[in-house]
């Protein structure tokens, strides 16, 4: 007899109510209390993307959930992802592959094709695991996109889940939302709920209980438990994070991102808010970049139309006249791309036509169809005494881009691949450097390579960091699994997922 896995589904009343934590603190649980636990979320919209061993792309979110399940992340965990290119289109990812550019319209009206691929991905994961736990998307309760459904209520019907439901308090209106919530539901699909979670609460829970008594009380379904607002160094999923909002420059090193409108797997630059001494902001606003030690043009998804908002807003300006000044500038992926001389478009992959890069490398990016998807390592190879690297240090990162970039002449080469591709580039003097690999200053200790050399550039000592993002990363997750055994009645889910109560 085929094995089928017990499941449980987290739906949230609306985007960011903290679903994706959710779920990977279930998994954690569910791990660590002995079962083979897999995440699944049948459709994602996400700029922050993950490469799995295959070379295939699948959302973030669920490589982290899969990390806390102890488990390798697969695409079966989230078979369609859905890159926004612009307000009212995305690009359509299935089974990690891409099948190309689609508006909002055009997609919501085929979107039930793609049931088949997500049944298939779910029916695997199903036949290899004890738990499967089920991320909605947004709301179930979008009234006018249930008709085609299948992230939400219609995928607890593939999946035939039962579904708790997580409201943010944080934001006001959580009863509100949680009670309009169920009463926009279809009769079959209220009862499929099993259990409210309030989340992201702050205070005296003891305030919050004659809430509890009349939500209970009003719609039939039970409190499941109260999750305080805690802070965990975990990987965001999307521009809602709260790591956007870093905008203040501190004491020490103050390094400032360029927050493109279409930024993308900013994720990269998370081990700079671990090291002590070091300042990580966000800048949306030519005017508030200031004078930074480092610069950093992170990934997009629209490298050419983010170029056109850094000339529109004069942030392409700011950033080029520090750079004169020798400020270190690095991009990463899209930012690399912008940092040539010429973007090329010829196929309309991104924006068509030609277009002027902001002049920092001699180098030329050329758009095409074909997509780099790949983990790879390499050894940078670059000798001058710069901000960012050291010869000889090994790197490991992944490649997501389409484009390939040509050294025009006057850059040097930074990094070499382990497949003998050439990877960064750099300028003469060595102050600015572009590479396609994200996840570069994750591993190994580049990111306190590149902080002392900041530190010695602006007269202050070196220091000693001694940092091991893996062991950082479990730590974590264990403490997520704490944050919810403490906050869930675990009990009472466990009968839910086992009993079907």
């Amino acid at each position: 007899m085929e094995h089928k896995a017990k499941v449980i589904m987290v739906q949230g009343t609306m985007s960011n109510a903290g679903k994706s934590f959710l779920v990977a603190g279930l998994c954690r649980v569910f791990m660590q209390d002995g079962y083979r636990t897999a995440p699944f979320k049948s459709q994602n919209m996400a700029l922050n993307s993950y490469i799995t061993r295959e070379g295939l792309e699948i959302g973030r979110a669920q490589a982290m959930q899969a990390e806390a399940a102890g488990i390798e992340p697969t695409v079966d965990m989230n078979p369609i992802l859905l890159k926004p290119t612009s307000q009212s289109g995305s690009q359509v990812i299935v089974n990690g592959e891409v099948r190309g550019n689609q508006n909002a319209m055009d997609y919501y009206a085929h979107k039930k094709e793609l049931i088949p691929e997500i049944e298939k991905a779910f029916g695997r994961l199903s036949s290899a695991y004890d738990i499967i736990v089920i991320e909605g998307a947004g709301s179930p309760a979008e009234i006018n996109l249930k008709e085609n459904d299948i992230v939400n209520m219609g995928m607890a019907r593939i999946a035939d889940a039962p579904v708790l439901l997580a409201g943010d308090i944080d934001r006001g209106g959580v009863f509100a939302s949680l009670y309009g919530t169920v009463k926009l539901l279809e009769e079959e699909e209220q009862k499929r709920i099993k259990g409210f979670i309030i989340n992201k609460f702050r205070g005296d829970r003891e305030i919050l209980k004659p809430g509890l008594k009349m939500i209970e009380e009003r719609t039939g379904i039970p409190v499941m438990g109260v999750v305080p607002m805690e802070t965990l160094d975990l990987d965001d999923e999307d521009s809602l994070s709260e790591r956007l909002n870093h905008r203040e420059a501190g004491e020490g090193i103050d390094i400032a991102v360029v927050c493109l409108p279409h930024i993308s797997n900013f994720t990269d630059f998370n081990v700079f808010e671990r090291m002590e001494g070091v300042s990580l902001r966000y800048v949306k606003e030519a005017g508030r970049l200031g004078s930074p030690d480092l610069i950093l043009l992170p990934g997009t998804k629209n490298t050419m139309d983010d170029l056109e908002w850094m000339r529109r807003s004069g942030m392409e300006r700011a950033v080029v006249s520090r750079a004169q000044r020798k400020t270190p500038v690095v991009g990463i992926c899209g930012g690399y791309q912008m940092l040539g001389e010429l973007l090329e478009d010829p196929e309309h992959v991104e924006h068509g036509g030609v277009m002027q890069g902001m002049g920092l490398l001699n180098a030329r990016t050329v758009f095409g169809r074909g997509k780099t998807r790949t983990r790879i390592s390499g050894c940078v190879i670059r000798e001058e005494d710069v901000p960012y690297s050291t010869t000889g240090k090994d790197v490991l990162g992944y490649e997501i881009h389409m484009g390939r970039t040509w050294n025009l002449g006057r850059c040097q080469e930074t990094i070499r691949l382990e497949d003998g591709r050439a990877d960064g580039l750099g300028n003469a003097v060595g102050t600015v450097f572009g590479t396609y690999l994200h996840g570069i200053f994750d591993s190994g200790d580049l990111a306190s390579l590149v902080v002392n050399r900041l530190r010695i550039r602006k007269g202050l000592e070196p220091r000693d960091w001694h940092f091991d993002p893996e062991a950082h990363k479990q730590q974590e997750y264990d403490k997520l699994a704490d944050l919810v055994r403490r906050s869930l009645y675990m009990e009472k889910i466990y009968g839910i997922v086992f009993g079907g109560e």
